[in-house]
């Protein structure tokens, strides 16, 4: 008898087809989670259902966050900047009266009336030691020293104030506007007369030389703590918004009529 062949196996057309539909179905899935990739990276997560938007984002972040570069670029100074002296403050106690009540303590009553003044008018504002450590190269708009004047009794015209700039000025320009400023903003606010008394102390003032040669500088001597004693302790918001006046003067570049 004879074994009947087998027959060779061989695909049929319907399998072939079935494949090559399976191969399309692939080829189509990969592209569809390509297109949702980039689609959801360029879509706010917030129209996103659920927290898918959310997931991905933060995966995306940890995938492509590196170390964040800093430049070390100054930010530039979008406000002026004033240094404000208490004269004698950190170092003694400047002139005593009989009674006690010394210089330093109105020169810095005065001085943090003048800070808040000129902070409230946006500007910053360094209140000062006398002998402060940032006094050596210290960079700013201007420099104004506040200082009162003796408690003995001299004459009956040792009342007033006194205004002076560094004999030696590298921009005599700038500090003729600045005391300029003063005299006439402080003799407005607080009545005082101007005293003709400039000493070589006040034109030879330390912080003069100490400071930045761009900074305009000066030296107030706001009263005398005898015959303008009154003024000085009872009213040092006074004094203080002449010498405000004054700085803003200097700064707002204000017309000074002699």
């Amino acid at each position: 008898m004879e074994t009947p062949l087998k027959p060779t196996h061989t695909p049929s057309s319907s399998q072939s087809l079935v494949s090559q539909t399976l191969r399309i179905i692939q080829a189509v899935s990969i592209v569809a989670i390509v297109l949702a990739t980039l689609f959801t990276a360029w879509t706010d997560p917030g129209l996103l259902p659920g927290n898918i938007g959310k997931n991905f984002t933060i995966k995306q972040i940890a995938q492509v966050t590196q170390p964040a570069i800093i430049l070390g670029t100054p930010t530039p100074r979008t406000k002026p900047l004033i240094g404000i002296v208490a004269g004698h403050s950190g170092h003694d106690s400047g002139a005593v009266c009989s009674d006690g009540l010394t210089e330093v303590s109105i020169n810095q009553q005065i001085a943090a009336y003048v800070q808040k003044l000129l902070v409230d008018k946006n500007i910053d504002v360094d209140v000062l030691h006398e002998f402060d450590d940032r006094l050596k190269g210290y960079q700013a708009l201007a420099l104004i020293s506040i200082h009162a004047d003796s408690c003995d009794y001299i004459n009956d015209q040792a009342t007033g104030f006194k205004v002076a700039a560094a004999l030696s000025n590298p921009h005599p320009e700038r500090a003729a506007r600045l005391t300029a400023c003063m005299r006439s903003r402080y003799s407005k606010a607080t009545g005082l007369p101007l005293h003709n008394s400039v000493t070589a102390d006040m034109t030879s003032y330390h912080a003069f030389d100490e400071i930045n040669n761009e900074t305009t500088a000066m030296i107030i001597e706001v009263g005398f703590m005898n015959l303008d004693r009154q003024l000085l302790t009872q009213k040092p918001e006074v004094i203080a918004q002449g010498i405000a006046d004054g700085i803003l003067c200097f700064i707002n570049n204000e017309s000074v009529t002699p």
